[in-house]
């Protein structure tokens, strides 16, 4: 089947850092080529994913990280050069918006960002006219008038993330440079537990710097760290190293990758009880889902009773790039009505 791919025009695929849409492209990219299938990826300017790359709008014609006429001009450009593949998977909002389709070729579309404010009015629209996956059933739930066709986690092959030993005895935390995250809390929950803090992230955008600089930077004092942004392998070591991920999200997160990254070297998770973290973290076992910060860094210091061997287990069986690439063929298959290489039985057309 030629599956062709749209990435956002903005971060590479896969990203040498910062990049949790990019990252999951790269895996299904992959997943789906080792099943046999022919896949085309329009991404940004300096994706190396080994698969048929197509350019999309150059680096240096691009504004800002976001801007809607950049994702609009190449969404435009990718449903161009995509006009004789068997189905579309778009990961951008402007491709399913856009008139600018090729006829007859079928789309599935990921909504990434939460279901609710201006996007569950576009993505309702979207709904009407290509398959929405969700990527978890709190996503999916929050708007029940958006026709979502799927709810799919997103997953990693575990066997490119090396175990470590939780040895370092320190927290850690990864994630943007943004309030959402919960940057603030995570050090006052670990000066509360009396255990190092290790903070790597990603600051984008005027807004960011300005956060950091009058909220975070104040209180980047021993035991906390800041290390800013880290390179993949840099991520997976840091994460090794820790008793826990410290992952106390302010917001409704559809989907946190970091919490099944950290998983996936066996560091448990603490994290803020809401959004997606309970169909990710299994309290009392993969870690614990507090609500308050008191809770929250009890619970911080008693990370180390948690088996870390489990920890990855459970990433490696319910969140697998394998299985996530499964499930979207099963999906492709029956939206594109065609037998589909790589899903457990041929489904005909809906």
């Amino acid at each position: 089947m030629r599956i062709g791919i749209v990435a956002p025009p903005w971060i590479p695929v896969p990203p040498s850092g910062y990049g949790g849409i990019e990252g999951v492209v790269d895996s299904l990219a992959r997943e789906f080529t080792m099943a046999g299938h022919d896949v085309r990826l329009v991404g940004a300017e300096g994706s190396t994913c080994p698969v048929e790359r197509i350019p999309g709008v150059p680096a240096r014609k691009l504004t800002v990280l976001g801007a809607n006429v950049d994702e609009l001009a190449h969404a435009v450009l990718a449903h161009e050069a995509l006009s004789d593949v068997d189905i579309i998977h778009d990961h951008t909002l402007a491709g399913p918006l856009s008139r600018h389709r090729p006829p007859g070729i079928p789309l599935v579309t990921t909504a990434h960002g939460p279901l609710t404010g201006a996007f569950r009015t576009l993505y309702r629209a979207i709904a009407l006219h290509a398959p929405l996956i969700a990527i978890s059933r709190h996503q999916a739930v929050t708007a029940p008038e958006v026709a979502v066709r799927q709810v799919i986690h997103h997953g990693i092959d575990a066997s490119t993330v090396p175990v470590g030993g939780g040895d370092g005895g320190y927290a850690c935390f990864l994630g943007r440079m943004h309030p959402d995250k919960g940057l603030q809390q995570a050090i006052e929950i670990a000066r509360e537990a009396d255990i190092p803090l290790r903070i790597a992230a990603r600051m984008l955008g005027a807004c960011e710097c300005e956060y950091f600089d009058s909220v975070i930077k104040p209180l980047i004092q021993p035991p906390v760290e800041f290390l800013g942004e880290l390179s993949t392998a840099e991520k997976y070591e840091l994460l090794g190293g820790a008793v826990a991920l410290l992952n106390p999200i302010q917001w409704p997160e559809p989907f946190g990758m970091v919490m099944i990254e950290a998983m996936a070297t066996g560091t448990p998770v603490i994290a803020t009880l809401r959004g997606s973290a309970p169909e990710i973290v299994e309290d009392g076992t993969t870690g614990f889902l507090r609500s308050g910060n008191r809770q929250l860094a009890a619970a911080l210091q008693q990370a180390g009773t948690l088996d870390r061997a489990r920890c990855r287990q459970v990433t490696e069986t319910y969140f697998s790039a394998a299985r996530m690439a499964e499930e979207h063929l099963r999906l492709f298959a029956d939206v594109a009505g065609r037998r589909v290489r790589g899903s457990a039985s041929p489904v005909g057309a809906a």
